[in-house]
């Protein structure tokens, strides 16, 4: 059985290091300026780096480009295609049309990903982008497993899927924390990560948002965490060829054992389903024992029958 590749975002070189040696075989990164919600921000000479100390330990670098650019954010931009590639990265995920204009007019040879993050529904499109240039799709997170299968099943590029950690639920290039306090009378600070500002529901205070804001506006966060480990054989038995972990707004230490327990489940299937039927359970504890107390694990849209 062919293993689908285990691709995990890093904040920093350190954790990049350290998610390679848990067991991926991949690694996201960028800086929010080309990016949405990039784990951590890597400079250009950082990112050189970090694909050196990759490829060293034989794994691959993917670099975000998948911001939503206005006219003024192209300045810079083919530049910045450019040295990626001279740098060597193994692929540049976008999801705006301008990366690809650009790239065939500089162009570039580095592979490209499409994530469009909710347009990624349908193999018509991905094969679409497929044709304009690119060689993988991330499906959108919203699927269940049976569109998932079928897009698989038609798709002429990779097929992409998140299997563990936070997804995106709203998006505005307003800084709408920043907008909040000042509407308060408040001195506004700046709503990074880092001040772990979170939102609720009226009827529901016990589910908390995470929100912040960049250099591309404001960002509201599930408030739950996908974990598809106990459903990895459905998912090996598609053929789909990369499981996406994302660790944003996670540390280090968590990620790593993430990595771990989706490294030994993905090998313990590839060696047999009886293999995979007697670790999983163990394998699910110890995801369970690091687990944030406010974050239920979810199967998300996963097993929901979709409702048009």
């Amino acid at each position: 059985m062919k293993k689908p590749e285990l691709l995990c975002t890093a904040a920093n070189l350190d954790e990049l290091v350290k998610v390679i040696e848990a067991g991926a075989d991949a690694v996201s990164i960028g800086h929010e300026r080309y990016g949405l919600r990039v784990a951590g921000n890597f400079e250009v000479e950082e990112i050189r780096k970090a694909t050196e100390a990759a490829h060293a330990r034989g794994a691959k670098v993917y670099v975000s480009v998948n911001a939503l650019f206005h006219n003024d954010d192209l300045e810079g931009l083919p530049e910045y295609l450019k040295t990626l590639e001279e740098i060597g990265v193994d692929a540049i995920v976008f999801g705006d049309t301008a990366v690809v204009m650009i790239a065939r007019q500089i162009r570039l040879k580095v592979p490209l990903h499409w994530n469009a993050e909710v347009l990624t529904t349908n193999y018509e499109t991905m094969n679409y982008w497929g044709r304009k240039g690119a060689t993988r799709a991330f499906v959108a997170r919203e699927l269940n497993m049976d569109a998932i299968v079928e897009i698989k099943e038609n798709a002429e590029v990779e097929i992409q899927v998140q299997v563990h950690g936070i997804t995106c639920i709203f998006h505005s290039r307003r800084d709408l924390v920043t907008n909040y306090e000042k509407f308060m009378g408040q001195e506004p600070k700046p709503a990074s990560m880092d001040r772990k500002l979170f939102i609720t529901e009226e009827k529901r205070d016990d589910l908390q948002y995470p929100i912040f804001e960049d250099r591309n506006g404001t960002h509201i966060m599930s408030a739950e965490d996908i974990c598809i480990l106990e459903y990895l054989d459905e998912l090996m038995d598609a053929e789909i060829d990369s499981f996406k972990i994302e660790g944003i707004m996670k540390d280090t230490d968590y990620n790593v054992k993430v990595v771990s327990a989706y490294r030994r489940a993905i090998d313990a299937y590839a060696e047999g389903p009886e293999a995979f039927r007697n670790n999983i359970g163990n394998l699910m504890e110890e995801i369970r024992a690091i687990q944030p107390s406010h974050r239920e694990l979810t199967t998300g849209f996963f097993f929901k029958e979709q409702v048009y």
